[in-house]
């Protein structure tokens, strides 16, 4: 599902009703701790809507899946009667294919394992978040993050909360959300441009004496120029996407998040 706003609906209003939201146990990370141990109350006007009540409560859009409504199906944007009570089911792995991904400032390393696969991550190290909503709707990106606010923008086109903090769990986990097509080896790890292959001819100039006389095969980003070869770092890099590519394809308990 998409962001919405984190904003309370019955602010400024009497709240005369309330709605009690159950959200599954992989999403209780996103209640307040007191709340975790029971349904939580969501006071309310009569206007909102159960997107609304379950923001409230703390859980973004982007990370539920199915909603029920008294043990009903239901869609965000119905209104629950006096009382009513609202189960929150994740989203189920994999949810949609998506091979755009914009990643947020604290997903550096991340960002390099996804461009080392080949998938297209736009990432700069000081976006704000306005640049970062900007840019996931300009370019119709997917915006990765662990910032539970962001995700309740209402700006936020399309978006998801990242689980694992360990950024080899993370890539397993956007790999098996997202089912991204990975071609490794080309894209530039620094700045995300396409790699192509040039003759050394080309690129020897600016070569170090060992590199241009050990090494025959380069490729060079269009967009910054950066030069690549498979030198020493080349088996550790090709073991990192080896081992990438097999735990994406084994089973969901490998994954922090639900699934």
């Amino acid at each position: 599902m998409t962001g919405t706003s984190a904003a309370n609906p019955s602010r400024g209003r009497t709240e005369r009703h309330a709605a009690l939201v159950r959200p599954a146990r992989e999403l209780l990370r996103f209640v307040g701790p007191r709340n975790r141990g029971a349904p939580v109350r969501v006071p309310h006007d009569g206007t909102a809507t159960l997107g609304h009540l379950v923001q409230s409560a703390g859980v973004p859009l982007t990370e539920v899946g199915e909603l029920l409504l008294d043990g009903v199906p239901a869609e965000a944007g119905d209104r629950p009667s006096d009382g009513g009570v609202v189960d929150v089911a994740p989203v189920r792995y994999p949810e949609r294919i998506r091979n755009r991904f914009v990643l947020d400032v604290h997903l550096g390393k991340l960002a390099r394992r996804m461009r080392l696969l080949g998938i297209d991550t736009a990432y700069r190290n000081d976006a704000t978040d306005e640049e970062l909503l900007e840019r996931a709707a300009r370019q119709r990106r997917v915006l990765l993050t662990r910032d539970r606010g962001l995700l309740r923008r209402r700006a936020l086109p399309e978006g998801a909360y990242v689980y694992a903090s360990d950024p080899a769990r993370q890539q397993t986990e956007v790999l098996a959300r997202f089912e991204p097509t990975p071609r490794p080896w080309t894209r530039c790890v620094s700045c995300n441009g396409q790699l192509v292959e040039v003759p050394k001819a080309e690129v020897a100039a600016r070569l170090e004496p060992g590199t241009r006389r050990c090494y025959d095969e380069f490729a060079r980003c269009v967009a910054c120029g950066g030069i690549y070869w498979p030198g020493a770092h080349s088996p550790r890099l090709r073991a990192v996407v080896e081992s990438a590519l097999r735990r994406a394809a084994r089973d969901d308990h490998l994954v922090e998040g639900p699934y």
